[in-house]
C-alpha cells in the first residue's frame, strides 16, 4: 500500500469519525412495512454486502412475502418465528452510515403485545418514523405508537405514508391522511412533526425521490433523515456528572469517573458534591486520549477535583447555581414490563443514573389506554401497562424532569426476589410533602377506631412464608427445655422464618419484673407472656417460649389466649433425678420457695403434640421442625 493510498484512508477514516450519529426508530402496525423501509434504505443506499444481497435473494424465494419482488424485511426479521409469521417480534438494530450521517434504526415491534419491547428500542432514539398504510390510514396502532413517542420523549416524528403505490399515489388519500393525524397529535407533546409518502417495496421516495409523486415538494426519506438537525435536542445547559467509578490506579492520582449526563463539565468551574453539598472546583477533565478543557455529554471522562471530598458510586456533582432535584417522593410514568402482575406490596429496587435503593409505589393515579388514550383507576399493573404513579424512595435521589433531562430523569424498577427489570419510568416532577397520597380510606379508618389492623392475614402469610403460632416448650427446671427452645429458633431462623424466643429468665427481667413465684403470681406472669405471643401471632410471626408452666389449668388458660388453633405444646419429659443432677445449684438452695416438683405440683400435661426424652435434643428439634412442615406452620410452601 502506497503512501498516498494509507493518507487516503486515513482522511476516509477520521472524516468518517465526525459524523454525527442519529439514532432512530419504526413503528407501525402489522405489515405496514417497517421492516421493508430498512430494507430498502440499506439496499437502495448500497449498504449490503454480497453475500447479504445473496442470501437476501434466496430467502425472498423461500420465506418471502412479497411475492415475485425481493423481500427487504427479511434483512430485519432475523428470528425464525418473524420470517414463519412475517411479523417483527424482537427489536432489531442495524447500522449504516452514508456520506453525511450515521445511523443506528431499531426496528420496534407493532402488535400491543410487545409494547414494552417498543419501549425499550425508543429508550435512546431521537427519531421515530411511524408508518401508515394508505388503503388503512390513521389507525389505533397508530395512535399507540404516537402516544409511546411522545412518553418516552422523542421530539422528532416523521409519519410515513406508505404503500401509495395501492392507491395510485393519490395526493389526496395522502392529504386526508396528514390532516387526520394532525388533529390528534396535537393533543400530544411532539414538537417535530414530517409527513413524507413513499412506497418501500417499490423504492419510491425511500433514497431517491419519485417521478410517480411529483405533487410531493419535500425531501425523500433518506435525503430527509441526513439533514434533520437533532444536536439542539440535547441537554447543554444543566451540567449532571452521575459518577459511577472512584478511580485510584496510584496515591497520587484520586478521580471520579462517570459520562456526562447533561451539560458542559469544564475545567477551573466550581462544583457541588450531592448529597454532602461539598463544594470543590474542577481541577482537571482526563480521558484516555489526554486531557480536556471541557467534556461534553455523551462523553465518558475522569475528572479530579481542587479539594479532597468524599465522593462515592451514586454520587451526582454539579454546578451550585443550577442543582437537580434532591427528593424522596415523587411522580412518575411507569411501564410495566414483566410477566408476572405488579405485587402493590412490594419494595422494589430502583435504578436511576448511577443510584441504587429501595423504592415503593404509593399509589397508581390511573392507567393509560395506550389505543385510546382514556384513563382508568387500576390497583396494580399488568404487562405491557402504562399509568402515572407516585413513588417514594429509601433515600433522595438526584433527577430532573424527564421532559427536561431524559438521562436524569428516567429510571429502572427491579424486582427483589428474581432481580428482573420490570418496569421503566419518566420522571414527571417532585411530590411535595401536601400532596403525598394518603392509603387510608374511610373503611381503614372504621378498623382502625375499632383497633383492628390494616393488614390482612393472608398478607402476612405471604410475606412470612409462615402461620402466626406460639410454639411452647415446658418442663421442670433443668429439664433441657432452654436447649431444645434455643437451638429451635436458631435452625427455624436458618430456615429463613421470622421467630421471637421468649423465655423465663428474660421475661421477668422486664415485663413480669415485680412479680414473684408464688402460685397467682405465676399465673399473671404467665398470662402477659400469652397475651405478647397472641399480639405477635397476630402478625404472622412465630413465637418460641419455654416456660415450666407447671398447672394445667394455666396451660389451657394460656392455649385460649393465644388461640387453640395456634398454640402447639411440647414437653420436655425429664424425671426430677435428671433435672437436680442438670441444675445441682437450682435443687440445692434451701431458700428457693415455689420449685415446681420440690414444694410445689407439677401436673405433666396431657395434650402435649410431642413429648421428648432430654437426653435425645439434638433430634429433639428435628422432630419439631418436620411438625412445624406437617402443620403448615413453616414453610407454608
Amino acid at each position: 500500500m502506497t503512501t498516498t493510498q494509507k493518507m487516503d484512508i486515513k482522511a476516509f477514516l477520521d472524516q468518517d469519525e465526525k459524523k454525527d450519529l442519529l439514532r432512530l426508530l419504526t413503528a407501525g402496525s402489522v405489515d405496514d412495512g417497517k421492516s421493508t423501509l430498512i430494507g430498502r434504505l440499506l439496499f437502495d443506499s448500497k449498504r449490503l454486502y454480497e453475500d447479504q444481497l445473496a442470501a437476501l435473494e434466496r430467502d425472498s424465494k423461500r420465506v418471502g412475502h412479497a411475492g415475485d419482488d425481493i423481500d427487504y424485511a427479511l434483512l430485519l426479521d432475523g428470528l425464525k418465528a418473524e420470517r414463519e409469521q412475517g411479523i417483527t417480534i424482537d427489536v432489531a438494530y442495524r447500522y449504516f452510515s452514508t456520506n453525511k450521517r450515521k445511523f443506528i434504526i431499531a426496528d420496534t415491534p407493532g402488535h400491543e403485545q410487545y409494547t414494552r419491547n417498543m419501549v425499550t428500542g425508543a429508550s435512546t432514539a431521537n427519531l421515530a418514523i411511524i408508518l401508515i398504510d394508505a388503503t388503512k390510514g390513521v389507525i389505533t396502532q397508530t395512535r399507540r405508537h404516537t402516544f409511546l413517542v411522545s412518553l418516552l420523549g422523542i421530539k422528532h416524528v416523521v409519519l410515513a405514508v406508505n404503500k401509495m403505490d395501492l392507491v395510485d399515489f393519490d395526493q389526496s388519500v395522502f392529504d386526508q391522511i396528514c390532516e387526520d393525524y394532525k388533529n390528534f397529535v396535537a393533543q400530544l407533546d411532539i414538537p417535530d412533526v414530517n409527513f413524507i409518502p413513499l412506497s418501500a417495496l417499490k423504492g419510491d421516495n425511500v433514497v431517491d425521490k419519485s417521478d410517480r409523486l411529483q405533487w410531493y415538494k419535500g425531501k425523500s426519506m433518506l435525503e430527509f433523515l441526513e439533514a434533520v438537525h437533532i444536536s439542539s435536542d440535547r441537554n447543554f445547559d444543566d451540567m449532571r456528572f452521575p459518577v459511577q467509578y472512584v478511580l485510584r490506579p496510584d496515591k497520587d492520582f484520586r478521580g471520579f469517573s462517570a459520562k456526562v449526563a447533561s451539560g458542559t463539565v469544564k475545567k477551573g468551574e466550581e462544583i457541588v458534591v450531592l448529597p454532602s453539598r461539598k463544594t470543590s472546583k474542577i481541577a482537571s477533565i482526563t480521558t484516555y486520549d489526554g486531557e480536556l478543557e471541557e467534556a461534553f455529554p455523551p462523553q465518558s471522562v475522569t475528572i479530579t477535583l481542587e479539594d479532597e471530598i468524599d465522593i462515592s458510586r451514586g454520587d451526582m456533582i454539579a454546578y451550585p447555581d443550577n442543582q437537580p432535584r434532591v427528593e424522596r417522593h415523587f411522580e412518575s410514568m411507569l411501564v410495566w414490563m414483566d410477566e408476572k402482575p405488579m405485587d402493590p406490596n412490594t419494595h422494589f429496587f430502583i435504578k436511576h443514573a448511577n443510584n441504587n435503593t429501595k423504592a415503593r409505589i404509593d399509589k397508581i393515579r390511573y392507567k393509560v389506554d395506550v389505543n385510546t388514550l382514556k384513563k382508568s383507576e387500576i390497583d396494580h399493573f399488568e404487562l405491557n401497562e402504562i399509568g402515572r404513579v407516585v413513588l417514594t424512595t429509601n433515600k433522595p435521589i438526584f433527577f430532573d424532569p424527564y421532559k427536561k433531562n431524559k438521562n436524569t430523569g428516567s429510571f429502572v424498577l427491579i424486582d427483589p426476589v428474581s432481580h428482573n427489570t420490570v418496569a421503566v419510568g419518566m420522571i414527571i416532577d417532585k411530590l411535595s410533602s401536601d400532596d403525598l397520597p394518603s392509603k387510608i380510606s374511610d373503611t381503614d379508618r372504621d378498623r382502625i377506631k375499632a383497633g383492628e389492623g390494616l393488614i390482612e392475614d393472608g398478607e402476612y402469610l405471604k410475606k412470612y412464608n409462615q402461620k402466626g403460632s406460639t410454639l411452647w416448650v415446658t418442663g421442670l427446671h433443668g429439664s433441657g427445655k432452654n436447649e431444645l427452645a434455643f437451638s429451635l429458633e436458631k435452625q427455624l431462623f436458618d430456615m429463613g422464618a421470622t421467630v421471637v424466643l421468649l423465655d423465663g429468665s428474660s421475661v421477668r427481667s422486664g415485663l413480669s419484673k415485680e412479680l414473684d413465684y408464688s402460685p397467682t403470681d405465676r399465673a399473671e406472669h404467665l398470662r402477659r407472656v400469652a397475651e405478647v405471643c397472641r399480639l405477635l401471632n397476630d402478625q404472622g410471626i412465630i413465637t418460641i417460649c419455654s416456660f415450666i408452666s407447671p398447672d394445667e389449668d394455666i396451660r389451657n388458660q394460656v392455649a385460649e389466649i393465644i388461640g387453640e388453633d395456634r398454640f402447639h405444646l411440647f414437653y420436655m419429659n425429664a424425671d426430677l433425678e435428671f433435672c437436680k443432677k442438670n441444675k445441682p445449684e437450682l435443687y440445692e438452695d434451701e431458700n428457693v420457695k415455689y420449685l415446681p416438683g420440690v414444694d410445689m405440683d407439677f401436673s405433666e400435661p396431657k395434650n402435649a403434640a410431642l413429648s421428648f426424652n432430654p437426653e435425645d435434643n439434638g433430634n429433639n428439634t428435628e422432630k419439631i421442625i418436620e411438625y412445624c412442615r406437617e402443620m403448615k406452620i413453616f414453610p407454608l410452601n
